[in-house]
């Protein structure tokens, strides 16, 4: 098997579903970008505020992409399989890959919208003790409790549109999610700039305005995706109405492939957590910091995101069609990718370190040196991560290895990074490069057991369409 072959029509697929989703990430990287330039001209206890706050959020965020991302295994595996049964003149099999289909997008939602009530409750009611998980400063709980206040709507938006998105791209509707995601950076920069700063007669609302603006995306966004998934796809064919089918015949099947990345990726959001809380302890220079950085991270990432993604996609469509050794060898190119773009990313941090640290006019001189620190940092750290990326949220993924990954996940995460990075951080009280080197260290170690696993095999797992009920 080798990691890179002339196979012009694998690379096409790839980066045809790809690009679409970095770019679609991208664009919602801009969007967080935005909050964080223009509530950082507030100061840095706004900043630092919002940064910690959507930490919380993004908890959730992991949740629904766990949820999403555990649901387009089965959703892209049902696709090939029902391509396949049509290509045969197979009416029955189709129909019963088309159900599954059906069957996995009702299941996934209801768990969205129980997921978005549970977090809305929990900022709801507690925003204050959510807060101090994360810092002690008065100040920064202060404006943190603000921004939760305005953001209790936003999870049932974020769910509804997060997790339609990724199972249209399963079947390959990626540029739909696209072009919704350039309408909601639109309507998040003229909301932000209204809404921030208190412009055209509004009042001048801070970080509260930032949160509301955010809001008022979202609700565009999940209006124009899921309207579109309930009365218009034509590939999975989904109807409100089917909101309330049964679906009893696939709920071993989903249990089984689907909940395990909905539980690796939820205790994979405690631990980034967990980080975040170690940061947070690190005092508000490091926070701020941090907020910088990792929009750059986030920046550098977007091509490994769109990759990875399709990775999952790729396999589990052909996987779908019944070929294993193909799915094999793709395996291994997928991880040929990785090592590509994961030096690319490093070498693009590098770059543009400076000038994104700089753009930054209202920071201490503390604050700027941490930022660079990490940006060395992050750009050494960035090429194992967008292999084992590509691999555990793809390719392996994607070949329905959910149990393992779920496993491998969260041992590295706690049994290695938080520990190392508390004793580093903490402890020992090394340098900025050091302490993220360190929490980021189970990223380094995960990569070499991708490898190991990738060539073993045994991430290949049938999956069935269910037992008739």
């Amino acid at each position: 098997m080798k990691l890179y072959k002339k196979d012009p029509e694998f690379y096409k697929k790839v980066f045809t579903l790809a690009l679409p989703i970095a770019l679609q990430s991208l664009i919602t990287i801009g969007v967080n970008m935005l909050d964080t330039l223009m509530v950082g001209s507030l100061g840095e206890t706004p900043l630092s505020a919002t940064s910690l706050a959507n930490s919380f959020i993004s908890i959730y965020q992991i949740f629904c992409m766990g949820l999403g991302m555990g649901a387009s295994v089965l959703v892209a595996r049902y696709w090939g399989m029902k391509k396949a049964a049509e290509e045969k003149n197979s009416e029955s099999d189709a129909e019963k890959a088309s159900t599954a289909l059906k069957q996995t997008v009702c299941l996934m939602i209801r768990l969205a919208i129980l997921l978005a009530t549970l977090f809305a409750l929990a900022t709801l009611i507690i925003p204050d003790k959510i807060m101090r998980l994360y810092t002690d400063e008065t100040a920064i709980i202060d404006e943190g409790m603000l921004y939760f206040r305005w953001s209790v709507p936003t999870y049932f938006f974020l769910g509804l549109s997060l997790v339609s998105t990724i199972v249209l791209r399963s079947v390959g509707q990626v540029k739909l999610p696209l072009f919704v995601s350039i309408g909601a950076l639109s309507i998040n920069l003229c909301a932000n700039y209204i809404l921030i700063f208190g412009h055209f007669g509004f009042p001048r609302m801070g970080v509260a305005g930032a949160a509301l603006a955010t809001l008022i995306a979202r609700i565009f966004e999940t209006c124009a995706i899921c309207g579109y998934l309930f009365f218009k796809d034509s590939r999975i064919r989904f109807k409100l109405g089917n909101l309330f089918m049964k679906t009893k015949s696939l709920l071993g099947e989903y249990i089984r492939i689907s909940i395990p990345v909905l539980v690796s990726d939820g205790i994979l959001a405690l631990g980034n957590n967990s980080v975040a809380m170690v940061i947070g302890r690190l005092g508000a220079a490091f926070v701020a910091a941090n907020a910088i950085t990792s929009v750059t991270q986030q920046l550098s990432s977007v091509v490994i995101t769109g990759v990875s993604q399709s990775g999952a996609i790729v396999t589990g469509q052909t996987l779908g069609m019944g070929n294993k050794e193909k799915t094999q060898q793709q395996g291994y190119q997928f991880f040929g990718l990785g090592i590509a773009l994961g030096i690319l990313s490093g070498l693009f941090i590098l770059l543009v370190s400076g000038p994104i640290v700089n753009s930054y006019k209202n920071l201490s001189a503390e604050t700027c040196g941490i930022a660079r620190q990490l940006m060395y940092s992050i750009s050494f750290v960035v090429v194992f991560q967008a292999i084992n990326s590509i691999m555990t949220k793809g390719v392996l993924r994607g070949g329905g290895d959910t149990k393992m990954l779920m496993l491998a996940d969260n041992l590295f995460l706690w049994v290695l990074a938080i520990p190392l990075g508390i004793l580093i951080g903490l402890v020992l009280h090394l340098p900025a490069f050091w302490i993220y080197a360190a929490l980021k260290s189970d990223q380094i170690v995960k990569t070499f057991w991708c490898a190991i696993r990738l060539r073993s095999g045994k991430w290949i797992k049938n999956i069935s369409t269910g037992t008739p009920s």
